[in-house]
């Protein structure tokens, strides 16, 4: 058996600088914290060669004691703690006393600091050892240059990236640190070329602007909320601004960057509906709360943390958010400086032919639209007989009926207009509805529809310019809303199955679910142990979609595998976006005049009326001025 010996002291800060340092964005992190803690208000980073042949630091920060200087480069060493009790109310950035050390053993590194009064202190070091200390000017702050990184651990260099990688790495971390702290100014450049200046006056949208650019920074709206544990403020970016990754929604705690999944879930729940399935947010959100109750010491690099109350954390930043988008007019903007790229153009609409000429095309428009009209019924489930107001396609007698009685729109029975449309041959001059009682809900303005383009999108118009709608998100937006009203009136009875479900599962899902039936229950799925991996299903909940038993309820065991638990509320929404989905008019289905208008004021009465359930966007506004400059009408 070998001998068990102690490392020196040396070895032992190579092996911590494999934690603390694995790159240099690690250095940067962790000297511009200290830099922070040190009360600075003004600090200056420079690198080179992505920082691995130099990062230079400086800040106009407290500094540090003559006599304390190579004592701050011993392991274990700080003035943040000094006690266990100082482990459960940490309010600093830096508190391991490791940071300096580990960079040391791997670098070639120079410190001069002062405090402002008498002469300031340098000290060199390599490979953690002090080569010379000597008295330097007394200009209060500190500055510290780390060179030769990695140089006495070659095996480290493989693992490093391109160095436009690095700097962007690096980018990042002041990105996130300027985000968290605004009231600093910070300055940062590579090879000599300014990449970030703030002006450290406090304002967050201007950091947001210097970060991301102007046109970000006004697409962001301010966010705040409060509890007894919790305060938490920042902005939100709005749900037309989104990104493909996680890495733009910035956490902070007490000023510290954090990752937490369970936080960034709440984010997205606060959005819910309006962002698109795979796109995320752009969030810069600061939480103030009581050290006591959050744990930091859990990771090396302290990105990870530990909260008590997480939960009740989570839905004060999921209500906050929500909060602000109800108050918010949600259409975005037609971009009209790029040029759309119609290469890669897939129309979805039935392919005309235009040798025809107009007569022909028209006529081939107009048969597609009856064909459509006769096959396609707006309401493919049978709890369409239950909802008769606010709904596709009530006939032009109504609508001159409603411009006269101001009543409210009811639609007829479809094969009624059906019958009467054809025997009038769609000759029948559509009046439009300007007089109609305006809803309650005046998000969306009163638009008046004037065509439809592809059988796909509804073009509309009113005093502020062009809409364009996309029919089937639209009455996907208005079904929701519906079934989800509807599933969450029903009785928790359930309905028996002729022929049982069959659930095959492995080993261990069978124990996660066996051990949860009690659970399953209470939403009415019924399980029974068939076999010794397989359970089987005789009776569902009556609130699921028609034809959609057998997938709802694998849904739902999957969510049960993947939290372990079952949440009814989430269970039932899933099925009313699922049914929304499915009832929805699709693509290639020409409306008449009447159908387009009931759609938009359905749209109007919406709760949301800005994004379908999977988050596309519904309307796209085009200004009369964005129009005219098309056009050149204006300069």
């Amino acid at each position: 058996m070998t001998q068990i010996i102690k490392l020196d002291d040396a070895l032992s800060n190579k092996i911590a600088a494999g934690e603390v340092v694995e790159r240099p964005a690690s250095i940067v992190k962790e000297l511009v914290e200290n830099s922070l803690d040190a009360n600075s208000t003004h600090i200056v980073v420079e690198i080179d060669e992505g920082g691995l042949s130099s990062i230079r630091i400086v800040d106009n920060g407290d500094g540090i004691n003559n006599d304390e200087v190579e004592t701050a480069f011993y392991r274990h060493a700080t003035s943040k703690i000094r006690t266990d009790r100082d482990l459960f109310q940490i309010a600093t950035l830096g508190f391991r006393g490791e940071a300096l050390p580990s960079i040391a053993s791997v670098a070639h590194v120079k410190l001069t600091t002062s405090m402002g009064t008498g002469r300031g202190t340098e000290i060199v070091l390599e490979g953690g050892i002090v080569k010379h200390k000597k008295a330097a000017t007394a200009r209060k702050g500190t500055e510290i240059v780390v060179t030769n990184l990695f140089y006495n651990t070659p095996a480290r260099l493989k693992y490093l990236k391109t160095v436009h990688t690095e700097a962007g790495n690096v980018s990042d971390i002041i990105n996130r640190l300027a985000l968290a702290h605004p009231h600093v100014a910070f300055e940062y450049s590579h090879h000599g070329k300014e990449v970030l200046k703030t002006s450290g006056n406090g304002d967050i949208r201007q950091v947001i602007a210097a970060i991301y650019g102007r046109n970000v920074a006004k697409k962001v709206q301010p966010i705040e909320g409060q509890s007894l544990d919790y305060e938490i403020r920042g902005f939100v970016a709005l749900p037309e601004l989104t990104r493909a990754s996680r890495q733009y929604m910035s956490i902070f705690i007490n000023g510290r960057y954090i990752r937490n999944y369970a936080l960034a879930r709440a984010i997205q729940e606060g959005y819910h509906t309006l962002l698109p399935i795979g796109r995320y947010p752009l969030v810069v959100l600061s939480i103030d709360m009581d050290p006591k109750l959050i744990d930091v010491n859990v990771h090396p690099s302290k990105l990870e943390v530990r909260l008590s109350k997480e939960e009740e954390l989570g839905q004060l930043i999921t209500s906050s958010i929500k909060r602000v988008f109800k108050q918010q007019t949600l259409i975005p903007a037609a971009d009209t400086k790029k040029r759309s790229d119609f290469s890669n153009y897939r129309s979805e609409q039935v392919s005309l032919d235009f040798e025809k000429g107009t007569e022909g095309q028209s006529n081939q428009v107009k048969e597609a639209s009856h064909e459509q009209v006769r096959s396609d019924s707006f309401f493919p489930f049978d709890v369409q007989k239950e909802s008769e107001k606010v709904e596709i396609g009530s006939s032009t007698a109504n609508i001159a009926e409603k411009e006269t009685k101001h009543q409210e729109y009811e639609e007829e029975p479809f094969e009624q207009r059906e019958k009467e449309t054809f025997i009038q041959n769609e000759k029948v001059p559509i009046k439009p509805a300007i007089s109609v009682q305006e809803p309650s809900n005046d998000r969306v303005p009163a638009l008046y529809p004037v065509g439809q383009m592809h059988g796909t999108y509804i073009i509309a118009q009113n005093e502020t310019g062009m809409y364009l709608i996309d029919q089937h998100a639209a009455q996907e937006r208005v079904k929701y809303e519906f079934f989800r009203d509807k599933v969450a009136e029903v009785d928790p009875h359930v309905q028996d199955l002729l022929i049982p479900i069959t659930l095959e599962c492995t080993a261990q899902e069978f124990a996660t679910i066996n051990d949860h039936l009690d659970d399953l229950h209470e939403v009415g799925v019924f399980l029974e142990v068939f076999g010794t991996q397989a359970f089987i299903v005789r009776a569902h909940p009556t609130w699921l979609p028609k034809g959609y038993e057998e997938e709802t309820i694998r849904e739902i065991i999957d969510f049960l595998l993947e939290h372990r638990k079952v949440d009814i509320a989430k269970l039932r929404e899933e099925a009313a976006i699922l049914m929304s989905c499915k009832a929805a008019i699709k693509a290639n289905r020409h409306l008449r005049q009447d159908e387009m208008f009931a759609l938009l004021e359905s749209l109007r009465k919406s709760s949301d009326p800005f994004t379908c359930p999977h988050g596309r966007p519904i309307l796209v506004h085009f200004s009369t001025y964005a129009l005219e400059k098309m056009f050149k009408r204006v300069m």
